[in-house]
């Protein structure tokens, strides 16, 4: 295109000169820049303030992990004491069976009875063992 075809607006009113519209693209990059800035320290802000959070809880589950190794402690030996008193209550309940058979059978000696007298029980009529 030929040079002088270009309509030449330099003079028209309300246009900018080349000056004014790079101050005007500068103004525009700087408040880009500013909000950039601003938008980073919010998101430098936000992750500290995410690591901040992530220690508190690592605190916490540590402190409830610790619990939980001393419930399950406590439960073991929990369960080991009832299991402890099981066998002994089992024993002693078979000690004093036998001490009560004892005790029935010299009943019988001193009322002169037989001790071991009872017969066994009869089989059915039928039944084939």
């Amino acid at each position: 295109m030929d040079p002088h075809e270009i309509e030449d607006t330099s003079d028209w009113l309300g246009c900018p000169t080349e000056l004014e519209t790079c101050r005007h693209f500068l103004r525009i990059y700087e408040n880009e820049v500013l909000e950039l800035t601003l938008q980073a320290r919010k998101a430098r802000e936000d992750v500290f303030g995410l690591v901040q959070m992530h220690a508190e809880v690592c605190k916490e589950r540590d402190k409830l992990r610790a619990e939980l190794i001393k419930a399950r402690s406590d439960l073991a030996d929990a369960k080991r004491k009832a299991t402890d008193i099981e066998t002994k209550t089992a024993w002693e309940l078979m000690a004093n069976g036998k001490h009560i058979s004892e005790l029935a059978a010299q009943i019988k000696i001193l009322k002169g009875e037989e001790t071991f007298s009872a017969p066994l029980p009869r089989r059915r009529e039928g039944s084939e063992m």
